[in-house]
């Protein structure tokens, strides 16, 4: 103990003209592989005054995301059953902390920036909309067929948080939650762009992907949507019985796989995982997000976003308000249209935020 003492403070004193942030930067730029991206080389939308002398820019993106509004809304978001009333489904949240979870732990064992990586987790899903993909599709329908949650999430730290003044993240931080997604897409596409500059970013890609597979799996056999018994033979055979085994695997095979090829680092998880994986996504798609049970209370959610939509575009004045308490910036003509802003205002609410407001505009009450 008094040897580590020592050192530790031997380490302090040669170091004494840097702050911890210095010192942590070229603990960095020792420990990273030359694939890592480094925290000094950060760039962000806009420039700052203040200098931190203890966290690195992605550590800061990291706690400003922690700290906003956006996140804390996760919470009430869903992530695959409806507002579920039972306390072991997953949300948005959870689903958001199991995915900055795995990321960190590839990244650490890849020799990446954990940090970064982190960031880029807790921020992909800021955007997402209230009733999960049955609320995006709405607003696609309603909105705009360009709208997608990964451009709302950005759209969240760059313009809607802290009151419209946004956030101000770096430029790796904002390229990672703006490539996050893939939907039924290719988990990893060869077009030029499609996905993150930096490796941290494409693996959020593939974490995220591993984390909704498994725990959307988890939450549908708790909800009896589908049977054990149901799950594909070769998914059982190549991932793993348990949650824990599937996730080890998925996570253990990618970085495994994973490495240099032709100067550029490669994402790869072993063709049979990898097969397995597809295998397992397409059985949740059929047999779970297409279910009746989840498609037809997603199809009564989708009536709630659009009819408050055509509501606010309608009351101007009622839509101030609105984003008045969730802390938002006011609407104004010169900078948005208003269908932009009402989208906003939608995009950010909770379940539970927008279920009450339904309530309270279209449903009739007693008067005595």
């Amino acid at each position: 103990m008094e040897t580590k003492k020592k050192i530790y403070i031997q380490k302090k004193i040669s170091d004494k003209n840097l702050c911890i942030r210095e010192q942590f930067q070229i603990r960095e730029k020792n420990f990273l592989s030359t694939y890592g991206t480094l925290s000094s080389t950060a760039k962000r939308r806009g420039d700052e005054e203040t200098t931190y002398n203890i966290r690195t820019p992605f550590q800061l993106d990291r706690d400003r995301i922690v700290y906003s509004n956006a996140f804390r809304r996760l919470k009430h978001k869903t992530q695959v059953f409806l507002s579920p009333l039972g306390d072991h489904y997953r949300t948005r949240l959870t689903h958001t902390l199991e995915v900055a979870q795995i990321s960190r732990t590839i990244a650490r064992a890849m020799y990446l920036n954990e940090d970064l990586a982190e960031a880029i987790a807790l921020g992909h899903d800021l955007g997402h909309t209230p009733f999960g993909h049955g609320g995006e599709t709405a607003l696609i329908e309603v909105h705009s067929p360009h709208f997608s949650h990964a451009d709302q999430s950005l759209r969240v730290v760059d313009s809607l948080e802290n009151r419209g003044e946004g956030l101000n993240l770096t430029r790796e931080v904002r390229d990672g939650i703006l490539k996050h997604s893939k939907g039924f897409g290719n988990i990893f596409p060869a077009t030029l762009g499609e996905t993150a500059s930096t490796v941290e970013g494409k693996l959020v890609r593939v974490a995220d992907i591993i984390a909704y597979l498994n725990h959307d799996l988890d939450d549908a056999l708790r909800g009896k949507v589908i049977l054990a018994t149901e799950v594909p033979d070769i998914c059982i055979k190549k991932l793993g019985e348990t949650h824990a085994q599937r996730a080890s695997i998925m996570i253990e095979q990618l970085v495994y796989n994973s490495g240099p090829q032709n100067d550029k680092f490669i994402l790869d998880m072993g063709q049979d995982t990898f097969h397995a994986m597809i295998i397992l996504r397409k059985f949740l798609y059929d047999k779970v997000y297409r279910s009746p049970a989840v498609h037809n209370e997603f199809s009564k959610a989708k009536k709630v976003i659009i009819s408050l939509y055509n509501y606010f575009i309608k009351e101007p004045d009622l839509l101030q308000k609105e984003l008045e308490k969730m802390e938002m910036a006011p609407w104004d003509s010169s900078k948005n249209a208003l269908k932009r802003s009402v989208c906003d205002l939608i995009a950010s609410m909770t379940d539970r935020y927008a279920l009450g407001l339904y309530s309270k505009i279209f449903l009739p009450k007693p008067l005595v």
